[in-house]
Protein backbone atom coordinates (compact mmCIF):
# COMPACT_ATOMS: atom_id res chain seq x y z
CA UNK A 1 0.00 0.00 0.00
CA UNK A 2 1.15 3.32 -1.27
CA UNK A 3 0.79 5.55 2.29
CA UNK A 4 1.66 8.67 1.03
CA UNK A 5 -1.34 10.72 0.06
CA UNK A 6 -3.78 8.68 1.81
CA UNK A 7 -6.14 10.16 4.95
CA UNK A 8 -6.25 8.28 8.62
CA UNK A 9 -7.82 8.68 10.99
CA UNK A 10 -6.25 7.26 14.70
CA UNK A 11 -8.17 6.73 17.43
CA UNK A 12 -6.73 7.44 21.31
CA UNK A 13 -4.34 9.11 18.94
CA UNK A 14 -2.71 11.71 20.90
CA UNK A 15 -0.33 10.14 23.52
CA UNK A 16 1.85 6.71 23.50
CA UNK A 17 1.55 4.44 20.64
CA UNK A 18 -1.40 6.24 19.10
CA UNK A 19 1.13 9.11 18.76
CA UNK A 20 3.77 7.21 17.28
CA UNK A 21 1.23 5.97 14.66
CA UNK A 22 0.22 9.81 13.70
CA UNK A 23 3.63 11.23 13.29
CA UNK A 24 4.86 7.81 11.36
CA UNK A 25 2.14 8.81 8.85
CA UNK A 26 2.47 11.95 8.85
CA UNK A 27 6.20 11.08 7.96
CA UNK A 28 4.92 9.10 5.18
CA UNK A 29 2.81 11.52 3.21
CA UNK A 30 -1.12 10.77 4.82
CA UNK A 31 -2.90 13.26 6.41
CA UNK A 32 -4.21 12.43 9.61
CA UNK A 33 -7.33 12.86 12.11
CA UNK A 34 -6.22 12.65 15.66
CA UNK A 35 -8.93 11.19 17.30
CA UNK A 36 -9.16 11.29 21.17
CA UNK A 37 -11.10 12.07 24.60
CA UNK A 38 -8.26 14.04 25.78
CA UNK A 39 -9.49 17.37 24.06
CA UNK A 40 -6.47 19.29 25.46
CA UNK A 41 -3.57 17.29 24.69
CA UNK A 42 -4.96 16.35 21.06
CA UNK A 43 -5.45 19.84 20.02
CA UNK A 44 -2.36 20.57 21.55
CA UNK A 45 -0.57 17.67 19.23
CA UNK A 46 -2.37 18.99 16.37
CA UNK A 47 -0.90 22.34 16.69
CA UNK A 48 2.83 20.68 17.12
CA UNK A 49 2.55 18.32 13.90
CA UNK A 50 0.67 21.49 12.03
CA UNK A 51 3.69 23.26 12.69
CA UNK A 52 5.83 20.40 11.75
CA UNK A 53 4.41 18.95 8.45
CA UNK A 54 2.40 21.69 7.19
CA UNK A 55 -1.40 23.46 7.26
CA UNK A 56 -3.76 21.13 5.81
CA UNK A 57 -2.38 18.04 7.09
CA UNK A 58 -3.54 17.45 10.47
CA UNK A 59 -6.57 17.51 12.36
CA UNK A 60 -8.39 17.05 15.33
CA UNK A 61 -11.30 15.02 16.13
CA UNK A 62 -12.38 14.21 20.12
CA UNK A 63 -13.66 11.14 20.37
CA UNK A 64 -14.90 8.82 23.17
CA UNK A 65 -15.13 5.42 21.40
CA UNK A 66 -17.46 4.48 24.01
CA UNK A 67 -19.60 7.23 22.51
CA UNK A 68 -21.25 5.78 19.06
CA UNK A 69 -22.53 9.14 18.19
CA UNK A 70 -19.65 11.25 18.89
CA UNK A 71 -17.21 8.09 17.01
CA UNK A 72 -19.91 8.33 14.35
CA UNK A 73 -19.28 12.37 14.48
CA UNK A 74 -15.34 12.06 14.29
CA UNK A 75 -16.08 9.60 10.77
CA UNK A 76 -17.84 12.16 9.41
CA UNK A 77 -15.53 15.12 10.37
CA UNK A 78 -12.57 13.60 8.93
CA UNK A 79 -14.17 12.28 5.77
CA UNK A 80 -15.95 15.87 5.12
CA UNK A 81 -12.69 18.03 5.74
CA UNK A 82 -10.00 15.94 4.09
CA UNK A 83 -12.68 15.00 1.29
CA UNK A 84 -11.75 11.13 1.19
CA UNK A 85 -10.69 8.24 4.24
CA UNK A 86 -8.44 5.41 3.60
CA UNK A 87 -7.50 3.75 6.58
CA UNK A 88 -8.45 3.39 10.05
CA UNK A 89 -6.48 2.84 12.98
CA UNK A 90 -8.31 1.12 16.24
CA UNK A 91 -5.92 1.64 18.70
CA UNK A 92 -7.80 3.47 21.86
CA UNK A 93 -7.30 1.59 24.59
CA UNK A 94 -7.28 1.00 28.64
CA UNK A 95 -5.32 -1.29 30.76
CA UNK A 96 -7.27 -1.44 33.98
CA UNK A 97 -9.00 -4.95 34.88
CA UNK A 98 -10.13 -3.43 37.99
CA UNK A 99 -12.46 -1.12 35.83
CA UNK A 100 -13.13 -4.78 33.37
CA UNK A 101 -16.42 -3.36 32.58
CA UNK A 102 -14.78 -0.12 31.26
CA UNK A 103 -11.50 -2.09 29.49
CA UNK A 104 -14.18 -4.42 27.48
CA UNK A 105 -16.14 -1.44 26.15
CA UNK A 106 -13.14 0.77 25.13
CA UNK A 107 -10.62 -2.33 24.39
CA UNK A 108 -13.17 -4.56 22.19
CA UNK A 109 -16.79 -2.66 21.60
CA UNK A 110 -14.62 0.63 21.23
CA UNK A 111 -12.84 -1.56 18.32
CA UNK A 112 -15.95 -3.40 16.85
CA UNK A 113 -17.78 -0.02 17.07
CA UNK A 114 -14.65 1.79 15.01
CA UNK A 115 -14.48 -1.41 12.37
CA UNK A 116 -18.34 -0.59 11.94
CA UNK A 117 -18.10 2.50 11.43
CA UNK A 118 -15.20 2.22 8.66
CA UNK A 119 -16.82 -0.52 6.82
CA UNK A 120 -19.76 2.05 6.66
CA UNK A 121 -18.03 5.01 4.78
CA UNK A 122 -15.29 3.02 3.25
CA UNK A 123 -16.70 -0.17 2.27
CA UNK A 124 -17.28 -0.63 -1.84
CA UNK A 125 -20.80 -2.32 -0.83
CA UNK A 126 -22.04 1.12 0.52
CA UNK A 127 -20.35 3.25 -2.15
CA UNK A 128 -17.10 3.94 -0.88
CA UNK A 129 -13.84 2.86 -2.16
CA UNK A 130 -12.21 0.30 0.35
CA UNK A 131 -9.91 0.75 2.55
CA UNK A 132 -7.79 -0.50 5.18
CA UNK A 133 -8.55 -1.21 9.18
CA UNK A 134 -5.61 -1.39 11.71
CA UNK A 135 -6.39 -2.77 15.03
CA UNK A 136 -3.77 -2.56 18.37
CA UNK A 137 -4.09 -5.94 19.55
CA UNK A 138 -1.01 -7.23 22.08
CA UNK A 139 1.39 -9.74 23.07
CA UNK A 140 -1.20 -10.64 25.54
CA UNK A 141 -3.53 -11.44 22.59
CA UNK A 142 -1.83 -15.03 21.72
CA UNK A 143 0.44 -15.51 24.70
CA UNK A 144 -2.20 -15.46 27.83
CA UNK A 145 -1.08 -13.24 30.41
CA UNK A 146 -2.03 -14.61 34.08
CA UNK A 147 -1.61 -11.72 36.12
CA UNK A 148 -4.31 -9.38 33.62
CA UNK A 149 -6.78 -11.92 32.79
CA UNK A 150 -9.72 -9.83 31.86
CA UNK A 151 -7.40 -7.46 29.60
CA UNK A 152 -5.86 -10.02 28.03
CA UNK A 153 -9.35 -11.61 27.06
CA UNK A 154 -9.88 -8.26 25.23
CA UNK A 155 -6.44 -8.74 23.43
CA UNK A 156 -7.72 -12.18 22.08
CA UNK A 157 -10.94 -11.07 21.01
CA UNK A 158 -9.36 -8.49 19.11
CA UNK A 159 -7.47 -11.00 17.16
CA UNK A 160 -10.67 -13.44 16.66
CA UNK A 161 -12.30 -10.15 15.39
CA UNK A 162 -9.82 -9.32 12.83
CA UNK A 163 -9.07 -13.09 11.53
CA UNK A 164 -13.16 -13.58 11.21
CA UNK A 165 -13.48 -10.37 9.34
CA UNK A 166 -10.13 -11.23 7.47
CA UNK A 167 -12.01 -14.04 5.66
CA UNK A 168 -11.96 -13.29 1.54
CA UNK A 169 -15.91 -13.01 1.66
CA UNK A 170 -15.67 -9.63 3.37
CA UNK A 171 -13.10 -8.57 1.73
CA UNK A 172 -14.39 -9.03 -2.07
CA UNK A 173 -17.66 -7.67 -0.34
CA UNK A 174 -16.38 -4.14 1.26
CA UNK A 175 -12.93 -4.00 -0.33
CA UNK A 176 -11.09 -3.90 3.16
CA UNK A 177 -8.53 -5.07 4.22
CA UNK A 178 -8.00 -5.85 7.88
CA UNK A 179 -5.19 -6.56 10.20
CA UNK A 180 -3.89 -6.89 13.74
CA UNK A 181 -0.80 -4.56 15.02
CA UNK A 182 0.23 -6.64 18.78
CA UNK A 183 3.12 -4.68 21.06
CA UNK A 184 5.02 -6.55 23.43
CA UNK A 185 5.63 -4.74 26.74
CA UNK A 186 5.89 -0.65 25.25
CA UNK A 187 6.89 2.50 27.64
CA UNK A 188 3.90 4.57 27.42
CA UNK A 189 1.52 6.25 30.41
CA UNK A 190 -0.88 3.75 29.83
CA UNK A 191 0.79 1.84 32.42
CA UNK A 192 0.74 2.80 36.20
CA UNK A 193 4.02 3.86 38.16
CA UNK A 194 2.18 1.24 40.15
CA UNK A 195 0.97 -1.43 38.50
CA UNK A 196 -0.96 -2.63 41.28
CA UNK A 197 -3.31 -0.33 40.77
CA UNK A 198 -4.25 -1.60 37.38
CA UNK A 199 -4.72 -5.67 38.87
CA UNK A 200 -7.91 -7.13 39.92
CA UNK A 201 -5.76 -8.00 43.50
CA UNK A 202 -2.39 -7.08 44.24
CA UNK A 203 -1.70 -10.40 45.06
CA UNK A 204 -1.42 -10.43 41.39
CA UNK A 205 1.95 -8.89 41.40
CA UNK A 206 4.19 -12.11 41.33
CA UNK A 207 2.55 -13.11 38.14
CA UNK A 208 2.97 -9.77 36.66
CA UNK A 209 6.32 -10.05 37.16
CA UNK A 210 6.78 -13.40 35.64
CA UNK A 211 4.94 -12.32 32.75
CA UNK A 212 6.82 -9.10 32.06
CA UNK A 213 10.44 -10.52 33.32
CA UNK A 214 11.56 -11.92 29.64
CA UNK A 215 10.45 -8.64 27.77
CA UNK A 216 12.64 -5.57 27.49
CA UNK A 217 9.93 -2.42 26.92
CA UNK A 218 10.05 -1.06 23.62
CA UNK A 219 9.34 2.88 22.20
CA UNK A 220 6.59 3.57 20.96
CA UNK A 221 8.24 4.74 17.65
CA UNK A 222 8.80 1.22 17.63
CA UNK A 223 5.36 0.20 16.91
CA UNK A 224 5.34 3.63 15.01
CA UNK A 225 7.10 1.97 12.39
CA UNK A 226 5.85 -1.36 12.71
CA UNK A 227 1.87 0.07 11.53
CA UNK A 228 4.07 1.54 8.17
CA UNK A 229 5.57 -1.94 7.51
CA UNK A 230 1.69 -3.46 8.16
CA UNK A 231 -0.07 -1.13 6.11
CA UNK A 232 3.06 -1.34 3.04
CA UNK A 233 3.01 -5.09 3.43
CA UNK A 234 0.18 -7.29 5.25
CA UNK A 235 -2.16 -8.72 4.03
CA UNK A 236 -5.70 -9.11 4.53
CA UNK A 237 -6.69 -10.65 7.67
CA UNK A 238 -2.94 -10.90 9.30
CA UNK A 239 -1.86 -10.77 12.76
CA UNK A 240 1.10 -8.82 13.32
CA UNK A 241 3.75 -8.51 16.53
CA UNK A 242 6.25 -5.84 17.39
CA UNK A 243 8.71 -6.62 20.75
CA UNK A 244 11.74 -5.65 22.22
CA UNK A 245 12.19 -2.75 19.29
CA UNK A 246 12.65 -5.81 16.62
CA UNK A 247 10.94 -5.56 13.45
CA UNK A 248 7.12 -6.01 12.80
CA UNK A 249 6.92 -10.04 12.33
CA UNK A 250 3.77 -12.31 10.99
CA UNK A 251 1.74 -14.31 13.67
CA UNK A 252 1.52 -17.24 12.57
CA UNK A 253 -1.80 -19.71 13.77
CA UNK A 254 -2.64 -23.55 12.65
CA UNK A 255 -5.06 -24.08 10.31
CA UNK A 256 -8.03 -26.61 11.53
Amino acid sequence: MEIKGKVAMVTGGAAGIGRAYCEELLKHGAKVSVCDINEEVGSKLTDLLTAKFGPGKVLFCPCDVTDYPQFKEAFHKTFTIFGALDIVVNNAGVFNDRFWEFEVDVNLNGVIRGTLLAMQLMGKDKGGRGGTVVVTSSTMGYKPCSSMPIYSATKHALIGFIRAFGDSYHNNLTGIRVMALCPGMTLTDAIPEDVTQALLSPSFLHLWDKDVASQAPQAAQSVGRALIHVLQKGHNGSVWAVENNKSAKEVKFPNF
